[in-house]
């Protein structure tokens, strides 16, 4: 076999990691030799002693063979000391594929020792294909090795063709026992499948006994890790995404059906970053060689797509990833923030077909799902299986019985639980509340435990995302007004915060807007919160007060308790300025809104720097916000809109680089000012004639309505 041909795919990878890897090899002999010696030095003594839970017996063979890689090193570079002539070219190529293959033995190795169990378990083919690999890889490095031309000592020739003849004989090698667990598993999944639950023995020889999973702590190491394997879930590797989801769920029962309510794991949710975990292998060791181009990646995931499908937006995501979103409820683009005007994923071939020409010429693997030629179809297609579902309402039994009768710690666990199974899919969200868990959640928002009080309310926000159970909070006794306490005298600032994200979503039902803002303290407290609160925090306020101010109703009230004043205050932040502007416009629209606003000395200046600096939504709203003020302000409010320095220009500009809603904004606020005593000093030069061509407004139409004055924010919830 020609030397050429053996080490053809390693010149195929170009990427710019594996240069950087591969430079330590552009040395002298010597110092190569140093390097491959202190590499596998240290792998032989990271691992040679490290207890393999699973894969032991292809671990300790692939760590016996660098061992004697390593003997043969030694001895190489022993002599090589004693002035041995230099290296024949092939032995150095051979050498730097052994770089490499150390390299990818210490991500293998990692890996195995550093996973989760049942990772491990599901992944337990694949794994083992990849011992394998390396096995043939060393085994093919081997027959090309000079072993005659090296000046080897007769023991340590011997050893070397003694590991060739091991390497050429080796076969795959699945663990039997660790496939007959893997196999007991899917059985787990299998009886949730088919509606039964299986049985508490069963259950706790498998976890406790064959996995050695005893505790809590551990059992819930395992879930984050699967969860965490979901996120990064590749198309084309088994176990897919719902089957992944099955066993999370399956594991999270088992937990709290084995090891209960630990009291010792009450704390509050840590907003640290999380210590980062290992991937899929296939991916960690593919990133040792490629670099993928950006345009291929999903926005949601950052991997490379699989089955990439267009939504409504026109923007592209992979189909696994975007239709996770939209099962937590979002009816938002993620990239871009627009509403969906449907659901419906379309296939994006083109771009399909350039990955798959790309991962051809890089050598990844790469299967498109068979669906991908499908017809469009809706994402609640790809629903989650059935024992995911079963797992989780088993679980959710135990959780309402402990969120009943629990002591305080168990309580708070629960309600941790419930937090986080609420924070995916409807029908989590639907049978929760049948369990009965909101009257339950709703006591705990009183506790003057910071954990529990924290967990109810994230956990009530959670499940207000569907829609009916909106109505079974709000109906709730003493629910609503315990969801304003936690807004006002939160023992947390995130318990806060998302008290102020649940009036958002209950918010979202027009015949809720009003008992909200009736609700002694609810503005008060959102007032106070987009004044002084976090930026999430004003995110949150902002966005409650602004579907609020949806209800003319709510006006007098907003007015009353400083809420205008907090909104114009906010016109200078821009994380909240454009949705303080669009409230602002909608209050305005009334004669006591707009007398409001125009008596707070920074609104006209405050709209004026948005009209100047704002996002393209921000100007629209802070233009109707200008607009609806003269409207219904009277003549003052129209003269100090018209007094405001630059606004001449500003409009102009709108006029013609603006928006389509704010060129129409625009093109009204400079006809009321045409009607204005004096407009023409001000706006001859506007040129609004052709702007409003075809704009003119019906003679028996009153111009205060000629438009709409908001356009629908396109504003989620988001899940916690």
């Amino acid at each position: 076999m020609a030397t050429a041909a053996i080490f053809s795919s390693l010149r195929r990878r170009r990427s710019p990691s594996l240069e950087a890897f591969l430079a330590p090899v552009e040395l002298t002999q010597v110092a190569l030799l140093q390097t491959l010696v202190a590499v596998s030095s240290e792998l032989i003594s990271c691992f040679s002693d490290k207890p393999f839970f699973f894969q032991r017996r292809n671990s300790r063979s692939l760590i016996r063979k660098i061992e004697i890689f390593l003997v043969m090193l030694e001895y190489l570079r022993d002599s090589g000391s004693r002035s041995m002539p230099n290296l024949p070219s092939t032995a150095i190529l051979c050498f730097k594929e052994l770089y490499l293959l150390l390299y990818r033995s210490k991500i293998l190795l990692d890996y195995c020792a550093q996973s989760s169990k049942l990772w491990l378990l599901l992944q337990n083919h694949s794994i083992s294909g990849h011992f394998h690999d390396l096995n043939q890889e060393i085994s093919t490095l081997l027959d090309v090795f000079p072993i005659n031309d090296v000046g080897l000592s007769d023991d340590v020739r011997e050893q070397v063709e003694l590991l060739q003849k091991h390497a050429r004989k080796a076969k795959l090698y699945v663990d039997k026992s660790d496939e007959n667990l893997r196999l007991r598993f899917f059985s787990f999944l299998n009886e949730f499948d088919n509606g039964r639950i299986p049985n508490h023995v069963d259950i706790r020889l498998f976890f406790v006994e064959r996995l050695g999973i005893r505790d809590a702590k551990s059992c819930r190491s395992e879930i984050e890790f699967l969860e965490e394997q979901i996120v990064n879930h590749e198309g084309d590797i088994e176990p897919t995404a719902c089957v992944l989801n099955g066993f999370v769920a399956i594991t999270r029962y088992c937990r709290f059906l084995l090891f209960g309510f630990e009291e010792d794991e009450v704390q509050l949710p840590s907003r640290k970053q999380k210590k980062p975990r290992k991937g899929l292998i296939t991916r960690e060791i593919a990133d040792t060689f490629v670099t993928i181009p950006k345009d291929f990646c999903c926005p949601i995931s950052l991997d490379l797509m699989t089955d990439p499908v267009i939504i409504s937006t026109g923007q592209t995501y992979d189909r696994s990833s975007i239709v996770r979103w939209l099962e937590e409820g979002h009816c938002t683009c993620p990239k871009t923030g627009q509403m969906l005007i449907h659901t419906r994923l379309v296939p994006n071939r083109a771009l399909r077909n350039l990955i798959m020409q790309w991962c051809t010429a890089h050598s990844v693997p790469y299967g498109p799902p068979e669906a991908a030629d499908a017809p469009a179809e809706s994402f609640a297609e790809a629903l989650p299986i059935k024992a995911a579902t079963e797992a989780n309402r088993a679980t959710t039994t135990l959780l309402v019985q402990h969120l009943a009768n629990g002591s305080q710690g168990a309580q708070a666990i629960a309600a941790r639980e419930i937090r986080l199974l609420a924070k995916t899919g409807k029908k989590n969200r639907a049978f929760i509340a049948e369990a009965g868990a909101i009257p339950h959640l709703c006591k705990l928002l009183s506790s003057s435990n910071p954990v529990a009080q924290e967990n109810s309310v994230t956990a009530m926000l959670n499940l207000s995302i569907y829609d009916k159970n909106k109505s079974l909070i709000m109906d709730e006794d003493g629910c609503l007004r315990s969801i304003v306490e936690v807004l006002r005298l939160g023992l947390t600032t995130e318990a806060r915060e998302n008290a102020a994200a649940t009036l958002f979503s209950l918010s979202a039902v027009h015949d809720y807007k009003k008992r909200i803002a009736d609700q002694v303290g609810a503005i008060e407290a959102l007032a106070g919160l987009l004044r002084v609160g976090t930026p999430r925090g004003k995110k949150d306020a902002v966005t409650a007060l602004f579907n609020l101010s949806t209800h003319s109703d709510n006006y007098a009230r907003m007015i009353e308790v400083g809420a205008v004043t907090a909104l114009v205050g906010a016109l200078g932040n821009e994380g909240v300025a454009e949705e303080a502007a669009g409230a602002l416009a909608l209050i305005v629209r009334q004669p006591i809104g707009a007398e409001a606003v125009g008596k707070e000395e920074m609104a006209v200046a405050g709209l004026i720097t948005m009209m100047r600096c704002g996002t393209a939504r921000g100007k629209e709203n802070a233009v109707a916000a200008l607009l609806e003020l003269c409207r219904s302000g009277g003549a003052a409010a129209t003269e100090r809109v018209l007094g405001a320095p630059a606004l001449a220009g500003l409009l102009q500009t709108l006029l013609f680089t603006g928006t389509k809603r704010a060129r129409r904004k625009a093109a009204s606020l400079a006809r009321v000012f045409q009607r204005c005593e004096n407009a023409s000093l001000h706006f001859g030069g506007l040129g609004v004639g052709y702007a409003l061509a075809g704009n003119s407004t019906p003679p028996n139409r009153d111009p205060r309505f000629t438009d709409d004055v908001s356009m629908p924010m396109s504003i989620s919830v988001q899940v916690l």
